[in-house]
């Protein structure tokens, strides 16, 4: 069966700031094709929220993630600000910089939200790298990956610039 798909449409990327959520008709090839939001691996398993609370996910997915720690702390992020392994932060390749996520470990059901300010990970197969604290605080840390669902929380108006490009 197929999963209903909720596409971002232009509004946010014509400088509005506001996010309309549609379904989509034929949801693989349009995320792929008009979503810079999505996430970089095509396997990626799309799924609609029935939450209903004050931070109502923009989009929901599942994705490998891993952490980055020690050899990158105080290291110049993406964003230009300085990585903190004992922050709440993460690395992705194409979600625009400062937006926020909430991760959730489905496996013991623990959840933070972080602030996107890096981008990666450069490994096959993963979509997200949180920080050593998020890692724990989710209790990852010692396995070093884990299948993760992310909820889209927010998108910023005016996406912070790339230092890396």
């Amino acid at each position: 069966m197929r999963t209903k798909i909720f596409v971002v449409l232009e509004s946010v990327f014509l400088g509005l700031g506001v996010l309309t959520l549609v379904p989509s008709a034929n949801p693989a090839a349009s995320v792929r094709a008009s979503n810079p939001l999505q996430p970089s691996q095509p396997a990626a398993k799309y799924v609609s929220s029935s939450k209903s609370s004050a931070q109502r996910p923009l989009a929901v997915w599942e994705c490998m993630t891993s952490w980055y720690g020690e050899d990158f702390d105080g290291q110049p992020t993406a964003d230009g600000e300085t990585y903190d392994m004992y922050g709440d932060t993460a690395a992705h390749p194409t979600l625009p910089l400062g937006s926020i996520v909430r991760v959730v470990n489905p496996r013991n059901h623990r959840s933070q939200i972080v602030r996107i300010n890096d981008r990666g990970p450069y490994v096959q197969g993963r979509e997200l790298d949180v920080s050593y604290e998020v890692a724990r605080k989710l209790g990852f840390e010692e396995r070093g990956t884990a299948k993760v669902r992310l909820e889209l929380l927010k998108v910023p108006s005016r996406p912070a610039s790339d230092h890396r490009n």
